[in-house]
C-alpha cells in the first residue's frame, strides 16, 4: 500500500480496523526453533503486521493444560497485571503488579499509534498498579478446598515506577524500577516494607522508553548484580543517540557500586537464570520485528562476559539489518549468534531452570520459558510456557509445550504468560498478567 493512501485513511476507521481485523502476509510456518533455526530472506513493509489475540475472560474453573501427571491451580486470583516473580527464602512469593508508565514511547509516530491500541486491545493498556505484592501459602492450616492456594496477600511495597526485576541478597532486597535500582530493607518474614528505599543507581527511561522492563539478578556468592535494560527502538529508528546505555546486561559490584558492561547488543533481555549444571549466566531475549512473520527469532543464549549479540546492525549473529541508517560492518563482524531459538515473535519473557528434584528427571537441569505471545505474526505464535531439555548445561532437544490453554480455538486470549519462577519445594509459578492470575503448577507422580 502507497504510503500517500495510508495517511489519508481516517483515524476513525483505522481504529476500527485495528479492533475488528488483522492485517500482513500469512505466515506457513514456523522454523525459528533450536540451535540451527531457519532464516528466510527479509520482507518489509510500510507498515506493521498485526495480529494481535483480543483479550476474552478464561470460563470458570478452567486452567490451563500441562502433561499428565501435573496439577495445575490459581494460586492466587484477581491480581492486577502481575508481571514478574520471585520467590523468597521463608516460601512466600513476590508479585510485581505492573505495566508501562504513564509516559511511554511519545511521539512515535501513526506505527506506534497503531502498536498502541493494538496493545489495549490485548490487555496492556491498563494503569501500572506501581506495587510488589506478596503471596504466602500456609501450608500446615491450610483447609484441603484451599490447598494449593495463597492464604496471604499483603502489598509489600506501593508507590514505585513501573517495577520488574526483584533480588534479595541478605537483608536487602532489590528493586528493578523502569527508571532506578532501588534497595529497602528486608527480614525474613515481613509482610509491608514502609522504608524509604535507596537509589542505588539510575537505569535508562525518559519519554522514549521503548523496552521499559529491567530486570535484576543476584550472582550466586552475592557479590554482584545484573541488570537488563532493553533497547529504545524496534531497530535504531530513534537514532543512534537514544540507544547510548540500552540493549545490553550491566554488572553492579556491591561493595564497591563499580558498575560496567557485561553483554551488548541485546535487543531486549528479560528473564535472566544460573544454569544450574554450569553456573553460567543464560537470558531470554526479544528480537526485532517488521522483517517478516518467520524473523527474527527470540532466543535464549549463555551470557558471555564482553561479548556483542548483534543489535542493532545485525540479527542472530552477523545477518546485517539493512533498516539501519548507520551501518557498521566492524561491529558485525564482532557480533555472535545465540545458543537456542524460542521461535518467531513469541514473546518469550520469563526464563528459569529447573533446580529441584520433584519433577520427573527429564526436567532437571532443563530451561522453562514464559511466551507472552505474538502480536505481529500470522498465525500467532507464543502464548504458552515452554520446557527445553538440557544435557551438560547444553540445550539437547527440540522445545516441548508444557502449560498450554492460554489461546482459544478462535484466537482470543484467556492469558500471557510472563515470569515462571521455582520455589524451594519444587513447584514452578506462572505470571499470567492478562488472568491477572498467579498459576501454580506441581507434579503429583500420577503421569507416565
Amino acid at each position: 500500500m502507497p504510503i500517500n493512501r495510508i495517511l489519508l485513511v481516517s483515524l476513525p476507521a483505522l481504529t476500527a480496523c485495528v479492533a475488528a481485523c488483522s492485517f500482513g502476509p500469512t505466515a506457513t510456518g514456523d522454523n525459528g526453533y533450536g540451535p540451527n533455526p531457519e532464516l528466510p530472506a527479509p520482507r518489509t513493509s510500510m507498515m506493521p503486521n498485526v495480529n494481535i489475540a483480543p483479550v476474552e475472560s478464561r470460563t470458570a474453573q478452567s486452567v490451563p493444560n500441562a502433561p499428565p501427571g501435573f496439577t495445575v491451580t490459581a494460586f492466587a486470583t484477581g491480581l492486577s497485571h502481575p508481571r514478574w516473580l520471585y520467590p523468597l527464602p521463608d516460601g512466600s512469593l513476590l508479585v510485581a503488579e505492573s505495566n508501562a508508565p504513564a509516559q511511554h514511547d511519545e511521539n512515535k509516530g501513526i506505527a506506534g499509534w497503531i502498536t498502541g491500541q493494538v496493545m489495549k486491545r490485548a490487555g496492556a493498556g491498563v494503569p501500572s498498579a506501581d506495587r510488589i505484592v506478596l503471596l504466602r501459602s500456609d501450608g500446615t492450616n491450610a483447609s484441603p478446598e484451599r490447598s494449593g492456594f495463597a492464604q496471604t496477600k499483603t502489598v509489600l511495597l506501593s508507590g514505585l515506577h513501573s517495577p520488574f526485576g526483584m533480588a534479595l541478597v541478605g537483608d536487602q532486597l532489590y528493586v528493578a524500577d523502569t527508571d532506578a535500582l532501588l534497595r529497602f530493607p528486608y527480614k525474613t518474614g515481613d509482610t509491608q516494607i514502609t522504608a524509604q528505599g535507596e537509589k542505588v543507581t539510575d537505569l535508562p527511561a525518559g519519554l522514549i522508553n521503548h523496552h521499559w522492563t529491567k530486570n535484576v539478578i543476584a550472582s550466586r556468592d552475592g557479590k554482584r548484580l545484573y541488570v537488563t535494560v532493553g533497547s529504545n527502538s524496534n531497530v535504531g529508528e530513534n537514532g543512534l543517540d537514544a540507544e547510548t546505555g540500552r540493549a545490553q546486561i550491566i554488572e553492579i559490584t556491591l561493595a564497591t557500586g563499580e558498575k560496567r558492561v557485561f553483554a551488548s547488543g541485546l535487543r531486549n533481555p528479560n528473564g535472566m537464570a544460573w544454569q544450574p549444571d554450569t553456573g553460567a549466566l543464560w537470558t531470554a531475549v526479544n528480537e526485532r520485528d517488521e522483517l517478516g512473520n518467520n524473523l527474527v527469532p527470540d532466543y535464549m543464549t549463555a551470557v558471555k562476559d564482553g561479548a556483542f549479540y548483534g543489535f542493532p546492525y545485525s540479527y542472530y549473529g552477523q545477518h546485517v539489518d539493512t533498516r539501519v541508517k548507520e551501518q557498521r560492518p566492524d561491529r558485525v563482524a564482532k557480533a555472535i549468534a545465540p545458543d537456542y531459538a524460542l521461535g518467531n515473535h513469541t514473546a518469550s519473557l520469563g526464563l528459569a531452570f529447573y533446580s529441584a528434584q520433584t519433577f520427573p528427571k527429564h526436567y532437571h537441569g532443563g530451561a522453562f520459558v514464559g511466551q507472552h505471545g505474538s502480536w505481529n505474526r500470522k498465525p500467532h505464535s507464543g502464548y504458552k510456557v515452554i520446557f527445553v531439555p538440557f544435557a551438560d548445561g547444553k540445550p539437547s532437544g527440540p522445545p516441548e509445550d508444557f502449560l498450554t490453554g492460554f489461546l482459544t480455538s478462535d484466537g482470543h486470549a484467556v492469558g500471557r504468560p510472563v515470569g515462571v519462577v521455582m520455589d524451594n519445594a519444587g513447584a514452578l509459578y506462572v505470571a499470567d498478567d492478562v488472568g491477572n492470575t498467579v498459576w501454580k503448577v506441581v507434579y503429583n507422580g500420577a503421569g507416565p
